[in-house]
């Protein structure tokens, strides 16, 4: 028996290497064979010639076949590059990759892995060649694998392909990873082709954008195999600018490829696929966009526990009443699971959902919708559903790939609308992404029992006002002034407290205040049994004293980082409100530590105090960035408004207020910052306003304005001087 197993083991190996030496093989040939064009271009356009690198050539390819239920995904580039400068040298020196992999698509089994091949020559000056040895000089660390290429020069010659052959089976609709890429890159090409290769059943949706080349179709001897190619010449190298998004101000080109294999499986297929495979979508409709739709966010589910929820409650207004729905919907369909996700993956207990009967997650936006609308129908709610794309992909006009389209719920209630979106465990009503904020969408609404309306419509747009941080920091110095004792009070609200939500709250710190808020019960309420009882609640609680801990580390080395200061001790902090019931609420918490701190420098009997660096690190702008062609977008108009009390030390008085008194604005933003002695503490407020999440590159130096003004206040000093 054991010999069988070996004897088969020795077969599959043997049948895997010879497979991937094949793979090899080809690879080779198609990159390096007989039919290489670019094997002797070796010159360069004048006009590059001080840049750090030249790419010669640059071929991508995409093949998709099928053969049964097996399908096989090969991708492959190659780029022949001429290296101009010690930089370019460098970054060539070391090449790292995965060897062999397991494909993430379809269903697979432990048989079908994928592989990786790469090829690598050095073409010197005198035009001699050394082809790479990849399979006996690649080193394999921590299951990565690292080539190092030796003795390149300025002036060489790397010219390299990545090939990688990913099979799978699938026997289902299925959307391979979409491509949305500038056609340039950070070094200048002199000649670029895109080449794709598919048959029946795979579907294509492409298109060019901002001037780059159209995809072309190339004529082929089987009906069944489709070939297309985009090529390019002379691409010069893009420039990425600060706050500048490249798909919608460079050329570029999107693509996703589905797999489909009958009218049954396009039918279900989450994609805006073009009417048959030899055909090239280049554009959705908004028809298009309610086919796609109408069926799939018909109003469904069991409400009954919302019913439940509202039983002898008044609300004011149907807003009041859809708010209150999304946060009682945001905790029973999730985070009263929470405790059971922690308990299950630090392996406490297998299986705690079982002691929540039959529970009922919402997992995706699709579940989202349909047991939201739900909802609102019953109760008799106007709604319609929001088709939106973020900012950075370009107008809702060039939709092309429905992985892009974001969904959001729009109850129409009064005295104000009421905008839901798939709740995390931080969701607030009226928030969405920022970067949908002020685009042309499609509104879907329904007449009787399907969605078949479709209009165009706008998002609202936060303004600075709504997003902001707020920091109160009081510094105090230690008798010896060797230290400093900062305390802060900290605020957040709109977008800018999202990230901080998650960075700052223990699963326990908001699980425990919906339970309190819902008066549900919580994860140990539920098990019965004594004993198990006793023994959840202490490792849960065991848990949680550890996430803490590391929580602490974390904000101590955050404190480190934000106050420039050397050492910490004596941490402490507090949550005084999660603001997690409303956009426009605060999260507020505490923080005071002893600072061993480098702002504190000795000038003889007084001392210097870099007081401007409290505001934290800001933009500055380089030489370089003066002059700007992109527009400008930042994710969201925000503010920051601080306040420093410097309790001032008995028997010092403070010197050097004048720098201190800041004041640009203009319709762009704003740095204002004042500073007085109240008493026996000096007291400044800055404030530091982003107005607008887009800017036209016209207002680019009233941007720069405000914004090397707050950057020079963080350069600032006060001098403590004794009387």
């Amino acid at each position: 028996m054991k010999i069988k197993v070996l004897n088969l083991l020795f077969v599959l190996t043997t049948l895997s290497l010879f497979s991937q030496s094949k793979e090899a093989e080809t690879a080779k040939e198609f990159f390096w064979g007989a039919k290489d064009q670019y094997k002797n271009v070796t010159e360069i356009p004048e006009k590059w010639a001080n840049e750090s690198a030249v790419i010669l050539y640059k071929n991508e390819n995409y093949d998709f076949h099928k053969f049964g239920k097996n399908v096989t995904y090969t991708t492959s580039v190659r780029k022949r590059i001429k290296l101009l400068d010690k930089a370019a040298v460098e970054e060539f020196s070391e090449f790292k990759f995965q060897k062999r992999f397991r494909s993430s698509k379809g269903r697979f089994t432990w048989r079908e892995k994928g592989n990786n091949i790469i090829g690598v020559k050095i073409v010197k000056a005198d035009g001699s060649e050394r082809e790479i040895d990849v399979e006996n000089e690649a080193v394999e660390v921590d299951g990565e694998h690292k080539l190092a290429i030796s003795n390149l020069e300025i002036g060489d010659i790397i010219d390299y392909y990545f090939y990688k052959v990913e099979p799978f089976k699938s026997t289902y609709a299925f959307g391979f990873e979409p491509v949305e890429t500038t056609l340039g890159e950070e070094y200048p090409i002199v000649d670029y082709k895109l080449f794709f290769e598919t048959e029946n059943d795979f579907f294509i949706n492409f298109n060019s954008f901002n001037g780059a080349p159209k995809l072309k179709e190339i004529q082929t001897e089987k009906r069944n195999m489709r070939r297309y190619e985009l090529i390019a010449s002379d691409i010069d190298k893009n420039e990425y600018e600060r706050w500048f998004y490249p798909l919608i101000e460079l050329p570029s080109y999107k693509f996703q490829v589905y797999f489909a294999r009958s009218g049954k499986f396009e039918d279900r297929a989450l994609a805006f696929l073009p009417e048959k495979e030899d055909i090239i979508k280049t554009s959705v409709s908004k028809e298009e966009v309610l086919d796609l739709y109408d069926s799939r966010f018909k109003p469904e589910g069991d409400i009954g526990d919302v019913k439940d929820f509202f039983k002898g409650k008044d609300f004011k207004s149907t807003e009041e009443k859809v708010t209150e729905a999304y946060y009682y919907m945001r905790h029973y369909y999730l985070t009263r699971f929470v405790e059971a996700i922690f308990i299950e993956n630090a392996k406490i207990m297998y299986n705690p959902y079982m002691y929540y009967g039959y529970p009922v997650f919402i997992k995706n936006q699709k579940e989202f919708v349909r047991h939201f609308t739900q909802f609102l129908k019953r109760e008799k709610i106007d709604y319609e559903i929001v088709v939106a794309k973020k900012r950075y992909d370009g107008s809702i006009d060039d939709l092309l790939i429905e992985k892009n389209v974001n969904v959001l719920i729009k109850a129409n209630t009064s005295p104000n609308v009421v905008y839901a979106e798939l709740f995390s465990v931080h969701t607030n009503v009226n928030e969405f992404s920022p970067l949908l904020e002020g685009t042309d969408v499609y509104l879907l609404s329904p007449t009787k029992n399907r969605i078949d309306v479709i209009k165009r419509g706008q998002l609202p747009v936060s303004t600075h006002l709504d997003n902001e941080t707020k920091k109160e920091i009081t510094l105090t110095l230690t008798d010896d002034f060797s230290d400093l004792l900062i305390s802060s009070t900290n605020s957040y609200k709109g977008h800018s407290k999202s990230n901080e939500l998650y960075e700052r709250l223990l699963f326990n710190d908001y699980v425990n205040e919906d339970y309190a808020k819902y008066e549900t019960k919580t994860f140990i309420d539920k098990v019965k049994n004594k004993k198990d009882k006793a023994r959840y609640k202490k490792e849960l609680d065991a848990l949680a004293e550890k996430l803490k801990t590391k929580q602490k580390e974390r904000f101590e080395n955050s404190a480190k980082s934000e106050y420039g200061v050397e050492e910490v001790e004596d941490y402490n902090y507090s949550i005084q409100s999660t603001g997690r019931y409303g956009f426009n609420t605060y999260f507020t918490f505490t923080e005071d530590f002893n600072a061993k701190s480098s702002l504190i420098k000795k000038a003889g009997p007084n001392y210097i105090i870099e007081i401007g660096k409290l505001i934290g690190g800001q933009v500055e702008i380089g030489e370089k960035e003066h002059e700007r062609t992109a527009d400008i977008n930042t994710e969201s108009a925000r503010s920051y408004n601080y306040e420093i009390t410097f309790n001032i030390p008995e028997g010092y008085t403070v010197a050097g207020l004048e720098k201190l008194n800041k004041s640009v604005e203009n319709e762009t933003g704003a740095f204002i910052s004042t500073a007085k002695i109240k008493e026996n503490q000096l007291i400044i407020t800055t404030s530091k306003q982003y107005k607008h999440n887009f800017e036209p590159n016209s207002n680019w130096k009233k941007m720069i304005a405000f914004l090397d003004e707050a950057h020079q206040f963080t350069n600032e000093k006060i001098l403590i001087k004794k009387k």
